[in-house]
């Protein structure tokens, strides 16, 4: 997929760029917690695990 598209989806849908970009696993796991907490640290965890 697209580097570009998968960062869009980091910003927008922050599991979702992190499930494409890395699959299911701990990284999902994480940012899905993240996520819930608030929707910020999510979107930082994606974007760190989508352009690492």
């Amino acid at each position: 997929m697209n580097r570009l598209v998968i960062i869009i989806l980091c910003l927008l849908l922050p599991p979702v760029g992190v499930f494409f970009s890395r699959g299911a696993g701990k990284d999902l796991l994480i940012n899905i917690i993240l996520t819930l907490f608030f929707w910020v640290p999510g979107m930082v965890h994606a974007l760190w695990v989508a352009t690492r």
